[in-house]
């Protein structure tokens, strides 16, 4: 998908286009026998992407750190469709402790699981380390969802076989993944305040996601399990994810006005990607404004992938000693 298509909402092969909305794509879907878990869910295009998600009838956890804005996200959820099925539970992707007693509370609930919409996230925060002593984007972006999902596979691939419906998993991406450190990943300077770069930080953990899907999709499918994961970018898009940069985002937005997307525009490649049948038996993949679209050569680093696979276990078996 080019600019032009960009720019004028010009649909793809797969019949969407940067103009689609979550409600387009997800069009005809019914999801009544689904459970899925959105992180972030509380606002932005998590909230849209949960909104939908249970538009669709599918039930619907809500994993945010802010509780508040979670139980508001699900009363305006519920506003409009009274049916809806909604749950909340805490998560602090940043903290490892978080990440596990979440996994733990969604456990006690003994639910399936057949979504996994990895979505939460910081963007261009100033250098500082998470409680584990990771850098904040780093942990947060990548490491938290991917403790996250290591800990939630079982669940899926039991609720998989069980019910015979295939389960996706959904890692949100950037296009900033192109714009990242020498080498993709600074494997022995992750927390190193010197050389920190609030942009090429978050390029690198965004990268760290399509990384970290390819991988996982690559061992699934060695495995024979129905689970899919793959990895988009959502778009251009004005949330609070932007809040440490104002000033930045507004000159960024001047120069590129006609490339940003509403809220219901980004969470429609997710939703697509989540649901959309065409899809089924898709995985390993890179999607933006709802069509496969090759990301950078460091993403498709085969090698690489395996290399941040034994690195984030290494990190999370070190804090966790701690």
């Amino acid at each position: 998908m080019g600019f032009f298509a960009l720019v004028t909402g010009k649909r793809g092969p797969s019949g969407f286009g940067s103009a689609s909305t979550a409600e387009q794509v997800t069009e005809g879907v019914v999801a009544s026998n689904l459970t899925a878990i959105v992180t972030g869910g509380a606002s932005g295009i998590g909230l849209e992407t949960a909104r939908v998600l249970a538009l669709r009838g599918a039930h619907v956890i809500i994993a945010a750190r802010n509780l508040k804005a979670a139980n508001e996200a699900k009363q305006l959820i519920l506003k409009d469709n009274q049916t809806a099925r909604i749950d909340i539970l805490k998560l602090d992707l940043s903290s490892i402790k978080s990440v596990r007693a979440f996994v733990d509370s969604f456990n006690a609930l003994d639910l399936p699981l057949n979504l996994l919409i990895n979505n939460a996230g910081v963007m261009f925060c100033p250098f500082q380390l998470s409680e584990d002593g990771i850098e904040m984007q780093f942990a947060t972006n990548h490491l938290g969802h991917f403790l996250l999902t290591n800990l939630l596979l079982e669940k899926m691939k039991t609720t998989a076989k069980t019910t015979g419906v295939e389960a996706r998993i959904v890692n949100l991406s950037s296009i900033a993944h192109t714009s990242t450190y020498e080498g993709g990943i600074r494997f022995d300077r992750i927390n190193d305040p010197d050389s920190y770069s609030t942009l090429n930080a978050y390029g690198q953990s965004k990268l760290a996601n399509i990384l970290h899907a390819n991988e996982l999709s690559r061992r699934l499918q060695e495995e024979g399990v129905s689970i899919t994961v793959n990895s988009v970018h959502p778009g251009l898009i004005t949330t609070r994810l932007m809040r440490h940069s104002p000033l930045l985002m507004k000159a960024f937005k001047i120069f590129t006005f006609c490339m940003w997307k509403n809220v219901p525009q980004g969470a429609a490649t997710t939703l697509y990607v989540a649901l959309h049948p065409k899809l089924k038996g898709i995985s390993g993949k890179y999607y933006v404004d709802c069509n496969e679209t090759r990301p950078s050569k460091d993403a498709g680093d085969e090698n690489l992938a395996k290399k941040l696979c034994d690195f984030s276990n290494k990190l999370i078996d070190g804090a966790s000693k701690i």
